[in-house]
């Protein structure tokens, strides 16, 4: 399942609420986990071995602020021990279980946490109320170094693509696109990357500099990467404004 933007007035009623946890997707089929774009993670055997034989859905996260510890662990080849040791797999879903999410939820809060494995965490969820609510605890969420909050609504049953059954809510929105130029800097960028030429999904395309790092502009994203940006809203062209650069897209390199 992936979620589609949460945009004020949508209806609350029936959604739980959660916080969107800044790492990256896994999904545990029974016997190997695995990437959002379907390729495997090779986690150390100790950190699978006592799961559970049934799927699970879920994020590989470090902690708050710590998403590039979360990127450079999963993809170690092989796996560092130490490194694993700081990655919690927090658990949304057991896909493979019959009924709606509430159902489902009921079924995981039974099932997690196994004591011999406490790096695997169900996801704490709580009944979404009213719109002011869900306002303070995202603000509340974020002043902690949070990303945002994810609703989930109670009826839904668990299914593929994206859908308003699973909402993203940020103080930021957000959107990828994919490198299709580079364009070089001038001044003090002069002999390195100055911005990137990115493609919307619609086709789309704009330049996209701000939020670089001297270590994006040394080595930029390849052409063909898809990145992450956040913005404030969209132009009367559907291009977005004050865009800017916040990362390559988690499971681009997988």
């Amino acid at each position: 399942m992936l979620a589609e933007v949460y945009r004020p007035g949508m209806p609350l009623a029936d959604y739980w609420v959660s916080e969107k946890y800044d790492g990256i997707r896994g999904y545990w089929d029974g016997k190997q986990l695995w990437t959002r774009s379907g390729e495997p993670i090779a986690a150390p055997r100790w950190f699978t071995e006592a799961l559970p034989t049934e799927p699970l859905d879920g994020e590989l996260w470090a902690g708050r602020d710590r998403f590039s510890l979360t990127v450079s662990t999963v993809r170690s080849q092989p796996p560092s021990d130490a490194a694993w040791r700081e990655i919690r797999f927090m658990v949304f879903d057991v896909p493979a279980q019959p009924g709606d999410f509430t159902t489902r939820l009921a079924y995981l809060r039974k099932l997690l946490p196994i004591t011999s494995v406490p790096w695997i965490v169900a996801v704490p969820q709580q009944r979404a109320t009213t719109a002011e609510d869900l306002d303070a605890l995202l603000e509340k969420t974020t002043k902690m170094g949070g990303e945002g909050l994810v609703l989930h609504r109670g009826a839904s049953l668990y299914h593929a693509g994206r859908s308003t059954d699973l909402l993203k809510v940020k103080a930021h929105d957000d959107a990828e696109a994919r490198v299709v130029g580079h364009v070089g800097g001038r001044g003090k960028h002069g002999g390195r990357l100055g911005a990137l030429v990115v493609e919307m999904p619609d086709g789309k395309r704009f330049k996209l500099g701000a939020g670089l790092a001297d270590a994006d502009r040394e080595r930029p994203p390849a052409i063909g990467t898809w990145v992450t940006y956040r913005y404030n809203g969209l132009t009367p062209s559907g291009l977005p404004r004050f865009a800017r650069f916040l990362r390559v897209r988690e499971d681009a390199d997988f």
